[in-house]
Parts: structure tokens; sequence; C-alpha cells
């Protein structure tokens, strides 16, 4: 491997093309540690303003900031309005831009529930969703997006934030839900009320994003709750508890793919890990050969989990090299061989 992960200089070319410039940006600060205010990300990320999916995308937006029908907008997937925020912060969209931060504003008006949690509506209509119908993926993918896009600071964010790390650790709470969140580690009813290793990793990934230094006791006890799930077992045969009616693993942690919505791939728990420091941990082993595997013969990562035809606009073809894919499985495994601290290599 390269020091850009498995990045060699042809993909390492093709990851930094100007015709998508999203994947440029990232590429940028994710493999070659540019800041975000360096010139060449502040140019690209601002052409990838004008160029789809971010384009498309931002097209659809309503004028109040919502995408098809107004309200909490998890219906329908994935054109609805959470979708929309998760897959704009995936694609690294600029946060400066009026339009982001429109939507960042609507769903923080329509997804608050009276326990803090970030929540679904199950059928239309006014109001804002019950607290039994917060779950941990969506509060997840929602908090990292907003916390990206330069929210932490508002109080429905940390309050939502608070809800996260006291569900995750049980401390405290007593109003568990059967249509929900029905217990701590992240227990759920969706999976017949086992731990979710889903919603385990996108609580992991948004309280990641919190600077450490400003993580408060209970976010520090939640993330170690989180990591040792996640550490459970061995991530590349995602072997986590399964609701009775299924047998085996549910083949979506194996088809890595972009973009990422409630299902998590076994690429995305070695993300959650890493960006919590545990990128060196020898219990990764076999997920990263399993990533490394996944390879084709030109150096890069196939979409095998596209939603084409699901979304706003594809992002990529089903099947196909994959820029976003190739780029996720580069960062893990750049950070995986970097020096430990203090080495001399």
């Amino acid at each position: 491997m390269t020091r850009h992960g498995a990045a060699g200089g042809g993909v390492l070319d093709w990851l930094l093309e100007e015709s998508d410039a999203a994947a440029r940006a990232a590429t940028l600060i994710r493999l070659l540690g540019r800041p975000h205010d360096d010139p060449d990300v502040v140019a690209a990320r601002a052409a990838a303003l004008d160029q789809d999916p971010i384009r498309a995308i931002l097209a659809a937006q309503e004028p109040d900031g919502h995408w098809g029908p107004p309200g909490p907008g998890y219906y329908p997937k994935y054109t609805g309005t959470v979708w929309q925020l998760m897959f704009l912060d995936q694609l690294g969209a600029d946060p400066h831009d009026e339009r982001v931060q429109r939507a960042c504003d609507y769903v923080l008006a329509h997804n608050p529930t009276s326990n803090g949690g970030l929540g679904l509506r199950p059928a239309a209509g006014d109001g804002p969703p019950p607290p039994s119908m917060v779950i941990h993926c969506l509060n997840g993918n929602l908090l990292r997006a907003l916390i990206g896009f330069g929210r932490y600071d508002d109080p429905r964010v940390k309050h939502a934030v608070s809800w996260a790390a006291t569900r995750i650790t049980g401390d405290g709470v007593d109003n568990w839900y059967r249509s929900g969140t029905s217990g701590p580690r992240f227990a759920c009813a969706a999976n017949d009320g086992n731990p979710c290793a889903w919603g385990a990793v996108k609580e992991m990934l948004a309280l990641a994003r919190i600077p450490a230094r400003r993580r408060t006791r209970a976010v520090r006890d939640a993330i170690d709750v989180g990591v040792d799930f996640l550490l459970s077992c061995d991530p590349a045969t995602a072997a986590y508890p399964t609701a009775e009616r299924d047998s085996k693993p549910s083949g979506a942690w194996f088809q890595l793919g972009f973009p990422v919505a409630y299902v998590t791939d076994v690429l995305q728990v070695l993300e959650a890990l890493v960006e919590l420091g545990h990128a060196r941990d020898p219990r990764l082993r076999g997920a990263l050969e399993w990533v490394v595997s996944q390879r084709d013969d030109d150096a890069r990562w196939r979409n095998r989990h596209a939603y084409r035809g699901k979304t706003t606009v594809d992002f990529e073809r089903q099947g196909a090299p994959s820029k976003w894919v190739t780029l996720r499985a580069c960062s893990v495994l750049k950070a995986a061989q970097a020096p430990r601290e203090g080495s001399t290599q």
C-alpha cells in the first residue's frame, strides 16, 4: 500500500479528476491532508455545487428547505428531506452554501421530539414525531450531518447528542418504547429488541464528529459502550445480533456502496472505529484484509449498493468502479497503516 492507503498514482489521479469535483475535494482532504480552507479544496467544493449529484439534489429543494412532502421527511425513501441532508453531507457539500443551511434549519424545526432525539413520523401529518419513533440509525445519521455542517452548538443538536449518549448507556433512562429504541446498548424494536449494529455505527460516526475536547462524560461513556459493542465480534463476519426472522447477517454488510443510508457495511464499521482512534486495533485485521480483497484488478472498488433509481439522481452505476467506495476504502487503509504516535517509521 502507498502512503495514501491503497491509492496508487493512477487511482489517485482518477480520484482527483476535475470532472467529479465533490470526489476531488474529498480526496484532497481525506487522502492528501489538505485543510478545508485550502484554495484547491475551496475551488473543488464550489465546482461541486454545479455538478450532479449535488446540483440535482439542491435543485429539487423547496424554498423553505425541504424535499418531497413537508414535515419530518423520512418518507419517501430515499428522496425525502432527511435523506437529502445525509447525502449532501456524505458528498461533502459546502457547509457555507445557503441551501445546505436552509436544509439544516428545516430538519431542526421538524425532527426533534419531546425527549430530544431526532425522529420520524410513520404517517403523514403535522407536528413533531413522537418520542417513540426515535431510532439510533436515523438519529445518528442526522446528527453526523448537522455536526458536519457546523450546527453542534445549536441547543437542539446538543439535546439530540444527549439523547444518544443516555440511550446508549441507559443511565437515568426509564422510558423505552416497543416501537423504537427499546432499551440500552442500541436495542431496537426493528431488530426484535436486540442491539442493532447498524444503529451503533451511525451513532458512533455522529459522536466521532464531536471534537474530543468538547465531549462530555456521558458522550465518552457512550463511545466506550459503542466501541466495545462493535468489537464484540470480528467486524469481517458482521455476526452481530439479528432479528429472530434472520438466520444470518444481512447481505448488505458485504455489499460496499455509496451513498450509505440506514444500512451499514463492513467498511462503515471500520470508518467509525478509525474516526474514534482505533485504526491500529489488531481486532480489525480481518475486516481490513476483507476490504483489500474487494479491490478489482485496477485497484479500485466497485459500487455494489448504489441505490440506483431510488435517489433524486443516480450517484454512480451499480457494479461499476466507484470513486466514492474507493475513497472510503483508501481513507480507512491509510489510517490503518499510519505510523503509531512516537514511531520512528
